[in-house]
């Protein structure tokens, strides 16, 4: 047949699962699976044979259920060993590995493992973390008190020969987790003893730059290229394979990169395939986060009907049972294979993202999880997946991946169900041996491949990791598959006990439901999915076909008329978005009288009242988000992504401070007193509360100020940034529709020598809530104080000279993440970015190239594309000053890269990320708001004093830290003053109630944004003490019992 005849399967519609509510979907797996009671004995007598065999028989096992069954998760001991290995080998200096081993091991129980493993290799590991057991004898100190024994060895016998046996242990572990440092020597082990069948894996990360993907793509080749010419004889089944991880072929692998993938990848991939079908092995294409599931079977459909690949059957793809959405992906493989006249080979695996996924869908506010929150809810679409696989052996060639002896016997049994006899199990290199040399012992035989990763010890950490991870927690089977004290029934028992009651895991909290019963975390939008990109494309047609939006003052729920100006786009200067009248003086007093009057109501209310109605603005703006993300995007420049995360923050803005207000305005608390009188403290509001929010974050910001006065109990006159009124006009129609008294908000645009100084000079002001410049914030508090009037407190917001600390043991691939993503999106105009980064001489070469690969990676453009990175800055006086400041760092500094951006400079207000090496911190005196990142080298005896030197700027936002040594965390964070601090992470999208948000020095006056005292700061406090006493008694103690 004609394998390109038909159209590509609609992948995009898995996603109508992706969500899947956990509850109403994981009662019907147990049915699924087709196993009755009697098929189910069986196979609980299997797999507890299974066990005692292993127990019986085992002599050596394998290094890593040695491992796992010695040093559980739950163990100091055994965290600090992984959090040692994904870190040390990537140390090039001595003096870090020291800090570092000496802080993840110095309070480890380590002699506490010494002799009680059977495997000589674990013994290794952990002698060698003892020094290897032959520097000298173990003391009995070591043994009552190991973490100060050490401190006191390093002391006498020098951190370096500590050093050289924490890496003689990580050696001996290494070369038990990888099969080979190279496919060579990868085949040449597997050849030897019983000659393993494997899959091999090139290990390493997924690629940050075109280079990363360059190496790896040449690293594939060579492997199929030997694994061909070492070939057996045999079908494509019976012989070595190779697995490929797509991230690793290309920097943006993403689901809204999709045209890109397409066009770039493919090709690539193809080539990868006609190779791997020229010697006739297999070629996996490998599991990774279910963001990516859709695009990997797209590129899997391509291949499928690619006549270059007709007749080949080794084409194959791995599964994550885990993912809600595994057995529709199984069921349309088939369809698949029987359109093009081939069979699949299909790995089944559990899945080894499994935190990173809950993790996502909370952040995201997911309606739900993309997989399944039980083992035993995973464990049984392990099984459903399995039996139609075994239904379909025309179109599926079934390879179960599992180290669990119940998925192993239940596979066996539905295997003899279906008659199927051409399948293999398959099991990770240093895990399972014991497990399949039972089978072997008492079953007929199934093949087993090894799935075998291949490379240096630096790529095999953080797949170490994961594995650890995901096979190391006391609740896996691996963890307790051969101890002694875990009974055999246990071991063997399997997902049907549970099956009747089973539902989600009830200490895994609903994404919407992260932050208990007081609020809802708010709903994101997963552009990941066809069906979202395309509906949010809709509200953006949509808008284009409104008229014009037109913005004027607000005053008392009226529009005042007036002459209107321009308000154009950053995004294509030639585009009007609407218009906009300016408040005059008039306007802002007429604003003033209104606000006065309505404030002592509006303050009566009580805080359930204003909650109610905050609640009510929370729940419409998540419901018109489409609507919002194109204003946004056109007026503002802002990406997709950046417009969902501000909508979301506006949504947890209103919750957040709507449920404060319920909790702590609505009652006075009554206070520990003496007898004879009460004594109760209460919060009110203050009066009118005068906020002026930035144009960077127009609807959160703007909607997070309003909130926060009006819970307080005030009324509000809003000044919103002169580029954005629009966005701020639509937010104070919202709040009325959510049921505000128009005459409780009021907004007045304008500029700011205009209606700002009228409204910052005026006595009925009782305090301003700013975000913008340290100088503005510097005007608006003299004009507040000279006033001849109460004194009003100013909240203020203001700039950052933000830095990120980096050392030697941080992962280079995740510091090129958070750097890229902290200083360049939004186009650097987040006062939380990224302006400074400090690298170590020893790796600054390295990152600096991954830094620069990464910028070149960035798509700059249309913020209505999904697949845009980066859009406009907000207007061509902020363009000019980021011109200027490049033109003194030509002159004075090294500008590494700046990403030419051709024609939309002319047509847009575009700027090209650049990146800046500066020879000195003496050329930065101030925020450079813009996506511009600048570099700093230091030596390690250079540490404290270039610290010491960025807080010498006096500024103190945000802070960054990239490194696995709590005392580099601390050393930084002693030294430069910041409000908030992020290790190991970016340094953006502070999130309301989870990272409030505000700096200290030239960075704001606090309190936090999005913190517990933040309202506080816009109530007055009253306390009423009354003597009840004064009567002749006090009742309270009269009527004790």
């Amino acid at each position: 047949m004609n394998i390109q005849a038909r159209e590509m399967l609609r992948w995009d519609d898995l996603d109508t699962g992706k969500f899947a509510d956990e509850t109403a979907s994981v009662r019907d797996l147990a049915a699924a699976t087709g196993l009755d009671e009697e098929a189910q004995a069986r196979i609980r007598e299997a797999a507890i044979a299974l066990v005692k065999t292993a127990r019986k028989t085992v002599k050596a096992r394998g290094l890593m259920d040695s491992f796992l069954q010695e040093f559980s998760l739950s163990n100091r001991e055994g965290l600090a060993l992984m959090c040692l290995a994904e870190a040390l080998l990537r140390v090039p200096d001595a003096a870090t590995a020291d800090k570092l081993i000496a802080e993840k091991i110095s309070d480890g129980a380590w002699s506490e493992h010494m002799g009680r493993s059977e495997s000589w290799l674990v013994n290794a590991s952990t002698l060698g973390l003892m020094l290897t057991g032959s520097l000298m004898d173990v003391d009995p100190e070591a043994r009552k008190s190991p973490g100060s024994y050490l401190r006191k060895l390093t002391h006498k016998m020098g951190e370096p020969v500590i050093r050289a046996a924490v890496y003689r242990a990580m050696g001996i572990m290494g070369e038990e987790f990888v099969l080979g440092r190279s496919i060579k020597e990868g085949l040449k082990r597997a050849a030897k003893g019983e000659g393993e069948l494997c899959s091999f894996d090139m290990l390493g990360e997924a690629a940050r730059t075109a280079k990363d993907a360059t190496r790896y793509y040449k690293r594939y080749q060579d492997a199929i290229a030997a694994v061909g010419k070492a070939r057996g004889k045999g079908s494509v089944e019976a012989v070595h394979g190779v697995s490929v991880k797509l991230s690793a072929l290309h920097p943006k692998y993403l689901a809204v990169k999709e045209k890109r993938i397409l066009e770039e990848l493919y090709p690539q991939v193809l080539e990868l395939a006609i190779a791997a079908k020229s010697h006739d092995i297999s070629f996996c294409l490998d599991a990774e986060e279910a963001d990516r599931l859709v695009l990997s079977l797209k590129l899997l459909d391509k291949l499928a009907r690619a006549p270059e690949l007709a007749g080949w059957n080794g084409l194959g793809l791995a599964v994550q049972a885990y993912q809600k959405r595994a057995r529709r992906v199984i069921e349309q493989l088939i369809e698949l294979g029987r359109a093009t006249d081939r069979r699949f080979m299909v790995r089944l695996v559990k899945g080894a993202y499994w935190d990173s996924e809950i993790k996502f869908a909370h952040q995201n506010g997911w309606p739900d999880f993309p997989v399944w929150t039980t083992k035993p809810a995973t464990d049984l679409n392990f099984l459903v997946c399995s039996r139609v696989m075994l239904g379909a052996p025309d179109a599926i060639y079934g390879q179960f991946a599992t180290h669990n002896a119940h998925s192993l016997a239940a596979v066996r049994e539905l295997a003899q169900q279906a008659g199927v006899e051409s399948y293999e199990f398959q099991r990770l290199h240093g895990m399972g041996d014991a497990l399949y040399d039972a089978d072997a012992q008492l079953n007929a035989e199934v093949p087993v491949r090894v799935y075998a990763p291949v490379g240096s010890h630096d790529d095999l950490l953080p797949y170490l990791v994961r594995r650890l991870l995901e096979n190391g927690a006391n609740t896996s089977f691996v963890h307790s598959f051969l101890d002694p004290d875990v009974p055999v029934e246990k071991v063997a028992s399997g997902p049907f006990e549970a099956a009747e009651t089973i539902d989600r895991h009830k200490s895994i909290a609903l994404p919407k439901d992260l932050y208990g019963e007081e609020r809802d975390n708010s709903a994101g939008l997963d552009l990941s999915q066809a069906a979202a990109r395309e509906r949010v494309a809709r509200a953006f047609e949509a808008f284009n076909r409104e008229d014009q939006l037109m913005a004027s003052p607000l005053v008392a729920g009226h529009a005042v008329d007036g002459a209107a100006h321009q308000v154009m786009s950053p995004v294509d200067l030639a585009r009007q978005v609407g218009s906009v009248v300016d408040a005059s003086v008039d306007d802002v007093n007429t604003a003033f009288d209104s606000a006065v009057a309505a404030q002592p109501g509006w303050d009566q209310r009580g805080g359930k009242a204003r909650g109610a109605i905050l609640r009510a603005m929370g729940d419409a703006l998540e419901a018109d988000m489409d609507r919002l993300l194109a204003i946004m995007s056109i007026e503002a420049g802002k990406t997709l992504a950046d417009g969902i995360a501000e909508v979301r923050e506006a949504v947890d803005f209103c919750r957040y401070y709507a449920a404060q207000a319920e909790r702590e305005f609505d009652t006075d608390i009554r206070l520990p007193g003496p007898a004879g009188e009460t004594n109760h403290f209460g919060m009110k509001g203050r009066g009118v509360f005068v906020t002026i929010s930035p144009w960077n974050f127009p609807l959160a910001i703007f909607t997070g100020q309003v909130a926060a006065a009006l819970a307080a109990g005030n009324t509000v006159l809003a000044k919103p940034a002169e580029q954005t009124p629009l966005i701020a006009f639509e937010a104070v129609k919202m709040f009325q529709a959510a049921g505000l008294p128009a005459d409780v908000l009021h907004l007045v645009p304008g500029r700011g020598e205009i209606v700002g100084a009228a409204l910052t000079t005026d006595p009925r002001t009782a305090g301003v809530a700013f975000t913008g410049s340290t100088e503005v914030a510097r005007l608006i508090n003299r004009s507040l104080a000279a006033r001849e009037t109460a004194i009003a407190p100013l909240i203020a917001e203001t700039g950052g000279l933000n830095g990120m600390f980096v050392d030697t043991t941080a992962l280079k691939e995740q510091v090129i993440d958070d750097a890229i993503n902290s200083a360049f999106g939004s186009a650097g105009q987040r006062c939380s970015a990224l302006r400074i980064i400090f690298l170590p001489e020893d790796t600054a070469d390295d990152i600096i190239e991954g830094l620069a690969g990464a910028m070149d990676e960035l798509q700059i453009g249309d913020p209505s594309d999904p697949a845009t990175d980066v859009g406009p800055v907000i207007d061509n006086e902020a363009r000019e000053i980021l011109l200027r400041h490049v033109e003194r760092m030509e002159a004075g500094a090294k500008v590494i890269k700046q990403i030419d951006i051709g024609d939309k400079f002319e047509s847009g207000c575009f700027f090209g990320p650049t990146l800046v090496e500066l020879p000195s911190l003496d050329l930065l005196e101030r925020e450079v708001f813009g996506p511009i990142l600048h570099v700093v080298r230091y030596k390690r005896k250079e540490l404290s004093a270039i610290a010491a030197e960025l807080a010498g700027k006096g500024y103190g936002l945000t802070l960054g830290v990239h490194s696995r040594l709590t005392s580099f965390h601390r050393q930084i964070q002693s030294l430069v003053p910041a409000g908030n601090i992020y290790v190991n992470r970016n340094m953006v999208g502070a999130v309301v109630g989870v990272q409030p948000f505000g700096g200290e020095g030239l960075s704001g006056t606090g309190p936090k944004a999005g913190g517990p005292h933040y309202l506080h700061r816009f109530a007055g406090e009253r306390t009423v003490t009354i003597n009840i006493a004064a009567q002749g008694g006090d009742p309270e103690l009269l009527n004790l019992d």
